[in-house]
């Protein structure tokens, strides 16, 4: 069912009508004993998730014990994170996913399942694991929520991707990830239905029926003055809401070049961005519109870690960013690389293939360090120097000296691809 659905690449949905649209829906559902909200993490600051949630607050106040940030394998939430997305709602609340161990499954996804959506790629079944509070929480409401954008491993972010992998265990997020690394990262992105996407959808009805969960999820997109705005609200339980949220998000999100780009520069923020893990979606977001021999140009001040999990962060500083038919060669004949395959997909995903240079400029890490794992480095100073990101427009800008480039200011609101690179 969808109970509210508005949107287009002209809206604007104001802070007034995003609490009245929020409010209506939520007394539609009923009266609610026991309610668990789970938005994303500060990686997903821009989604709004952290307004709509203390919206949900206000609204039903103690009747919500228990908020859940989706953590997937992030690190958990500092309280410095939580006060600035969260406002005023109360941070004895959250909890912390563990998604090594705080899990139960809720059945198997067959291999020949897999196996048929893989193109006989894939030939194993996959357990829908989510955090144990989701079923023993014994919640009358389970609110998921969170923004609809093209996503590297599944295509469009959202939807059961919060319950799935948000709330995952350490089996389901890696056979996830490898799924989407070996059918095809550029087969993937942007579209909302995909390999990946189907083993949740088996999941969710076959699986996940009698778990009360109200999706909401939000389309982000710049407006004519560069800011940030809602562009579409779409709340229901149904995968037909989150498909009109994905039609949404293609319109606003995704950018098609009219030619490969020889040379983009891209910005992390540093409170967003602090490992490769997350900030190489300034490589997933570009692959498809690099020109072959360009440069990608990663100013990332915040870059301390390449794994926020420190087995992950292991295994990228041993293997690096090699290129998929190597990383799939290392996975056969190495256990540690095949015990984390979230990690070889990552590996995969975060690589050129050898068609364009990635040079990173990181705040935290030396020289030999990014080197060492198959980029390219720039000290980070005379780099912002150069292409100072408070100076420069999002899409092309020319130097004094009559440089071009493209310019990125957050690769996670977007997608960017050239026709010949996204079929």
């Amino acid at each position: 069912m969808i109970y509210f659905s508005q949107g287009s690449a002209d809206t604007e949905i104001s802070k007034n009508e995003l609490k009245t649209a929020l409010f209506s829906t939520l007394a539609t559902l009923g009266p609610k004993k026991k309610v668990l909200i789970l938005p994303p993490d500060f990686t997903r600051f821009h989604s709004q998730a952290g307004k709509i949630t203390e919206l949900a607050w206000e609204y039903y106040q103690d009747t919500i014990t228990d908020i859940l940030p989706a953590l997937g394998t992030h690190v958990p939430m500092t309280s410095g994170e939580i006060k600035k997305m969260f406002g005023s709602v109360p941070q004895k609340l959250f909890r912390v996913h563990d998604w090594r161990n705080d899990i139960v499954t809720l059945g198997e996804v067959p291999s020949d399942f897999i196996k048929g959506i893989s193109e006989n790629k894939i030939n194993y079944s996959w357990p829908a694991q989510v955090n144990r509070l989701l079923v023993k929480g014994n919640y009358d409401l389970i609110l998921s929520i969170g923004q609809v954008v093209p996503h590297e491993v599944i295509g469009m972010a959202n939807f059961n991707k919060n319950i799935f992998i948000g709330t995952g265990g350490c089996e389901s997020i890696n056979k996830s990830h490898f799924l989407g690394a070996v059918y095809g990262m550029e087969r993937i992105m942007g579209r909302a239905d995909t390999p990946v996407r189907q083993v949740l959808n088996y999941a969710s009805d076959h699986f996940a029926q009698k778990l009360p969960i109200v999706y909401i999820q939000t389309v982000i997109a710049s407006n004519s003055k560069g800011e940030l705005s809602i562009k579409g609200l779409f709340i229901g339980n149904s995968k037909k809401c989150f498909e009109e949220a994905s039609e949404l998000s293609l319109q606003v999100n995704f950018k098609m070049m009219e030619k490969p780009l020889k040379k983009i520069v891209v910005y992390l923020n540093p409170e967003e961005f602090k490992s490769t893990w997350l900030g190489n979606k300034s490589i997933y977001r570009t692959r498809m519109a690099m020109a072959d021999q360009g440069e990608l140009i990663v100013l990332a001040p915040g870059l301390k870690e390449f794994g926020e999990d420190k087995e992950i962060d292991r295994l990228i500083r041993k293997y690096g960013y090699t290129g998929t038919d190597n990383i799939l060669r290392l996975v056969n004949k190495n256990d540690d690389l095949k015990n984390n395959l979230s990690a070889a997909a990552h590996l995969i995903h975060g690589s050129s293939e050898n068609r364009f240079k990635i040079r990173y400029c990181p705040g935290h890490l030396g020289k030999r360090e990014i080197e060492s794992v198959n980029f390219d480095y720039a000290e980070l100073g005379p780099m912002l120097k150069k292409y100072n990101p408070d100076k420069l427009k999002n899409g092309y800008n020319k130097l004094p000296n009559g440089e071009e480039f493209f310019f990125i200011s957050n690769p996670a609101l977007g997608l960017w691809a050239h026709k010949d690179r996204f079929q």
